[in-house]
């Protein structure tokens, strides 16, 4: 008898614990697509010869093929005579932190000599705002972080799942399609004193709107009047202008004022190593003290996500930088990009110009960076894909990088036809 109790109740356990594992994870819905990689998808499965691409963020020749810089095949040239496979610390490569402060801050900063500096290296620039969001929430927990209207959509989903609470504040300016300045500037006044403000340091994304030097000069004022911290994202250093300095202005005003700056930079877009992950999360302190124990604390962030940064893009980055003469080829290949987008801006626009448009398309050649925010509507963007087969995120962001010789002409006249009666 006790046999056989103690067969029905290992039967029954069974029973329900099959039942538990089975409904582990049956309240799991499938996440929504990403808005921007859901684009690839769908270009990908279009079988029309005609498609376009200007979706993706990423560099494109004017054949539309993907561009390896010959910066980057030297620098592979010399880490395979001399492979290493160990880790690297929890803060990364130093000789690489060195040479991207200096990218960011300065050859003569000061800073940097008086090692004011806390940095370490993280997953490009989504681990570098990801760090940083986790580092606000738990040495400021009770404050908020306000965002540009619009920005990249991921800056969301980062602070968002860092618990961070999200404000917004005005930026572009849909009429104009230029900035919305004196908006901008109302809501940094009105503001909390004290208050988190995520900035693209140039090449704003998505809109490719940034403010002039002087309008820079003003936020950077009155940020110091309300306390406020400002946080750069400079994922497009070199890739905006052609000019790594001119790119980083906006950092450098804010230093001449005497802020304690917080940066995320990324070697994705300047440099084309996207798939390496390979970028840097900087905080400016008040003194070196106060930088080792910061630097410690972003290092304790990483330990339990990652352990330790990659070690390849870094190493292609100490190489680039350090060298001389293949920092020179560097500058002259990113320069050498951003001028091909410059012309793609100029070409796009006087196609749709020559077509008649009575609309006005200045705002491409206005803005800079690797995007237009063209101003087309969801419905628009949406007839672009099923009439024209060319494919973009609804907003109406359009991928220069997207845009050759080849098909640019094409694109002109789909944009044309989708707006003349706008």
């Amino acid at each position: 008898m006790a046999a056989i109790t103690r067969r029905l109740i290992t039967s029954s356990s069974i029973s329900l614990s099959s039942r538990s594992i089975s409904s582990w994870w049956k309240n799991v819905q499938p996440a929504p697509k990403d808005p921007i990689l859901g684009v690839t998808e769908a270009f990908l499965a279009d079988p029309s010869p005609h498609k376009v691409n200007v979706g993706v963020g990423a560099y494109r020749d004017d054949n539309g093929k993907p561009v390896v810089l010959d910066c980057v095949r030297e620098a592979e040239k010399r880490i395979a005579g001399n492979l290493n496979m160990e880790y690297l610390p929890m803060g990364g490569s130093n000789n690489m932190i060195e040479e991207t402060l200096k990218l960011a801050y300065g050859e003569d900063s000061d800073l940097i000599k008086d090692k004011r500096i806390a940095a370490i290296q993280a997953l490009s620039g989504t681990g570098a705002c990801r760090i940083f969001a986790d580092f606000q929430k738990r040495f400021s927990p009770d404050s908020q972080i306000y965002i540009p209207v619009p920005t990249w959509s991921n800056h969301h989903n980062i602070w968002r799942d860092a618990n961070v609470p999200e404000r917004t504040f005005h930026y572009y300016h849909p009429e104009t399609k230029g900035l919305d300045f004196a908006s901008l500037m109302d809501d940094v006044k009105n503001a909390p004193n004290g208050s988190f403000f995520l900035l693209h340091a140039c090449a704003h994304n998505p809109t490719g709107v940034d403010p002039s030097v002087e309008q820079w000069k003003e936020i950077s004022y009155q940020f110091k009047v309300k306390g406020h911290f400002a946080f750069f994202d400079m994922a497009y250093q070199g890739f905006a202008s052609g000019d790594p300095e001119r790119d980083a202005k906006s950092i450098r005003i804010f230093l001449e004022d005497g802020h304690l700056i917080g940066c995320s930079q990324s070697y994705a877009k300047n440099m084309g190593l996207y798939g390496q992950r390979v970028g840097c999360l900087s905080l400016v302190c008040e003194d070196e003290k106060q930088a080792v124990a910061v630097k410690s604390q972003l290092q304790q962030l990483a330990r339990p996500m990652y352990s330790n940064p990659p070690v390849h893009g870094a190493l292609i980055v100490s190489i680039i930088l350090s060298d001389p003469d293949l920092k020179q080829l560097w500058l002259k290949e990113v320069k050498g990009m951003a001028d091909r987008i410059i012309g793609m801006r100029t070409s796009l626009r006087e196609n749709i110009e020559k077509l008649g448009s009575p609309l006005s398309w200045e705002h491409i050649t206005n803005q800079i960076g690797m995007f237009c925010y063209s101003g087309m509507t969801p419905e628009q963007v949406d007839r672009l894909t099923k009439e024209f087969h060319i494919y973009m995120t609804r907003n109406g962001r359009i991928s220069m990088a997207g845009v050759t010789s080849g098909n640019v002409e094409y694109l002109a006249k789909a944009i044309h036809e989708v707006t003349k009666t706008a």
